[in-house]
């Protein structure tokens, strides 16, 4: 099983950037397709952006597009998140994990976007 640890969240202004990160242990995820997902209070936890093994293919939500991106490093176990341009609905706890939701889900890392 692969045990997965998200952070680089925070507090941020609209308009800024942040970085997350998302590094598991216990077993590679390599070989599977990854995403980001997020969950805003009283909301259902929804896709943000996924990427496949070899990072040949990336998707993400229309509300993202354009403003963030997804990257992995195999041989780094990691997984990652570049926020750009962020706006006060893109406040929501974010985890990763399999694009199919396979793995256990982390803590999550907070994401907070002040107007």
């Amino acid at each position: 099983q692969v045990q997965l640890v998200e952070s680089g969240g925070g507090l941020v202004q609209a308009g800024g950037s942040l970085r997350l990160s998302c590094v598991g242990s216990g077993r590679t995820f390599s070989s599977y397709a990854m995403g980001w997902f997020r969950q805003a209070p009283g909301k259902e936890r929804e896709r943000v952006a996924t990427i496949t093994w070899d990072s040949s293919i990336r998707n993400y939500a229309e509300s993202v597009k354009g403003r963030f991106t997804i990257s992995r490093s195999n041989a780094n176990n990691a997984l990652y998140l570049q926020m750009n341009s962020l706006k006060p609905e893109d406040t929501a706890v974010y985890y990763c994990n399999a694009e199919d939701r396979k793995f256990e889900w982390g803590q999550g890392t907070q994401v907070t976007v002040s107007s």
